[in-house]
């Protein structure tokens, strides 16, 4: 078997006899199963393959402790992550889960069994704590941090694994080696020296310069290996990036690079991360592995500074190369000289001589615009697969979403907004007015703040799947709720646009022009938590937009709001 770092053997937990496999899976479908999380899918699997060697399982409270602390095991073996199973209060309870105790785990796409985890220990963490020693602080502008704190379960299980199954893959199947299968490839390439570069990123004319640099100058060939797990929030996602990837392979000299997709949920932990990052490689067969600038760095903190400095990751690493059994490559920033164009290290470009560069803020704002990429920056293969997972604010759908009391006029002005935008013929547009999709999609729900809450959160589903498609969705609910509103932008805008419209007719305006007679209903008992009489209306501070039907006609607020999307891009521009 393959040598991984400390010197042992690859745990590649699949390499065991098919009649093992039908007796796990038959005792699978017998014991209590929990279905796993995204992060712990993608921990699984590299677990059971041998990605995360020596690790053969979930941490249990010695190790955990020993990791959080000392970046080691309890067996003195270097790990700098905690790799853990965290489960609910409830989901022990159901399960009657306690050590000795046998679970199956399931894959959360399609409820297969992958693995049966035997527990040896369940224990509450200290997350705070976690969040100091493994990223620096407790602060959760940290994505790991948020993620222990808000969406980790406040229990962990320890245990050993045995392997039923891989997780199905339906996307780049050719492109995913195991460490095992990529080791035999390396070897049937007769390659012995391969540098690996990590990335969660498009990569540019300036990412293929550095690799080849970085290849050449350690007489190395190159794996490019990106991660396809979870990223950090807001990352362009990785159907994109490894249609990027693809497009940009063709530009290595022949022989040179392969590419290979790593199923990694990232944590975003800056040294920790790198260390982390090196022994994954090592795993996979890689002799040398490039280390960035602020690698795997989250960004700044709630007070605005960085939560790593530039080149701690790659001082931490170098600290332990020796012990993972890997080469470390210092990224060595490389920028454009339109005077000889070509791209030169930082740190070799003569004095008074002119580079350029585009940021990554930069990038994004030209391709939501449009606006010209240059060939120096990428090359057009990749600028091409960028416009179209980004195209222009034009082609890019939006959600308008009105709130207001009831008898506002807010239902007036989407409904004649719906026909002005109709008029362009540029997009789909739908109205999902607040009476038919209470009726279609919440009808068992009543006026309580929980299932207002509710309803507006599946609305808010709806117009995001319809601002994905690049449709236009108006909304028109009461939603007197600030939290709701705020969880229904935060919804909608990673997909495209989203416009908050406050119609701030007062109540006795609305009372005198409802035509339904529901405030006398409400006034009079027969509906109760009436929003605006026995329930509250929290009005918006943070609404794009306020209009107000006894001072502005509904042709003049369709025209306000025609204007927010023509100054911002979304119509009126090719």
């Amino acid at each position: 078997m393959a040598n991984t770092p400390h010197g042992g053997v690859l745990k590649d937990l699949y390499l065991r006899d098919a009649n093992k496999e039908e007796l796990l899976r038959a005792e699978a479908c017998t014991l209590p199963s929990i279905i796993l999380t995204e992060r712990q899918l993608c921990d699984l699997e590299l677990i059971l393959n041998g990605g995360f060697s020596p690790l053969e399982g979930f941490l249990n409270e010695k190790d955990y402790n020993s990791v959080v602390e000392n970046m080691r095991l309890s067996s003195g073996l270097l790990w700098p992550i905690p790799i853990n199973l965290d489960v609910s209060k409830r989901e022990i309870e159901d399960n009657k889960i306690e050590p000795s105790r046998r679970i199956t785990l399931l894959d959360p796409r399609d409820y297969e069994p992958l693995a049966i985890l035997t527990v040896e220990d369940i224990y509450r963490p200290d997350k705070s704590k976690e969040a100091k020693f493994v990223y620096g602080a407790d602060d959760s502008a940290h994505p790991a941090v948020n993620y222990l704190h808000h969406i980790a379960k406040e229990f962990y299980i320890g245990g050993l694994l045995e392997a039923i199954q891989a997780p199905s893959h339906y996307d780049y199947v050719s492109n995913r080696y195991t460490p095992t299968e990529l080791r035999a490839h390396f070897k049937k390439l007769q390659w012995t020296r391969v540098v690996a570069f990590q990335t969660r990123n498009p990569m540019h004319r300036a990412h293929r310069e550095l690799t080849v640099r970085a290849a050449r100058h350690r007489k190395a060939h190159l794996l490019i290996h990106p991660v396809v797990g979870l990223t950090k929030p807001g990352d362009i996602d990785h159907y994109t990036r490894v249609r990027v990837y693809k497009a940009l392979m063709p530009k290595y000299p022949n022989g040179m690079a392969e590419l290979s997709l790593l199923p990694l949920a990232m944590r975003m932990g800056g040294p920790r991360e790198a260390v982390w990052h090196a022994l994954i490689r090592k795993n996979h067969g890689v002799t040398h592995f490039i280390v960035g600038r602020d690698h795997a760095g989250p960004g700044k903190n709630s007070q605005g500074v960085d939560f790593y400095g530039p080149y701690d990751a790659q001082k931490l690493v170098e600290q332990y190369k020796d012990e993972i059994g890997i080469e470390i490559v210092p990224f060595q920033m490389v920028t454009y000289s339109p005077e000889t164009d070509e791209y030169i290290p930082a740190d070799e470009i003569p004095e008074g001589v002119k580079t350029l560069n585009i940021s990554g803020t930069e990038l994004r704002r030209r391709l939501k615009l449009g606006l010209p990429i240059p060939e120096w920056f990428s090359y057009p293969e990749v600028v091409s697969v960028l416009r179209q997972s980004h195209p222009p604010r034009g082609q890019q759908g939006f959600t308008i979403f009105f709130t207001g009391l009831h008898a506002s006029g807010k239902n007036a002005i989407a409904h004649a907004l719906q026909v002005s935008l109709n008029q362009e013929s540029t997009r789909t547009v739908s109205l999902l007015a607040g009476e038919n999709i209470r009726a279609e999609l919440s009808s068992e729900l009543g006026f309580s703040k929980r299932d207002r809450d509710i309803n507006i959160a599946r609305q808010a589903f709806v117009a995001g799947e319809l601002t994905r498609a690049g449709a236009a969705a108006i909304l028109a609910p009461i939603a007197p709720y600030a939290e709701a509103r705020d969880a229904a932008r935060k919804t909608i805008e990673q997909f495209g646009g989203f416009y908050l419209i406050y119609v701030s007719t007062p109540l006795e305006e609305c009372i005198k022009r409802d035509q339904e007679g529901i405030y006398e209903r409400a006034k009079r008992g027969e509906i109760k938590e009436f929003t605006g009489l026995d329930a509250p209306y929290e009005a918006p501070s943070n609404a794009d937009l306020t209009v107000d039907i006894t001072k502005q006609s509904v042709s003049q607020a369709v025209h306000e709001i025609i204007l927010l999307l023509e100054k911002d891009g979304y119509i009126g521009s090719a």
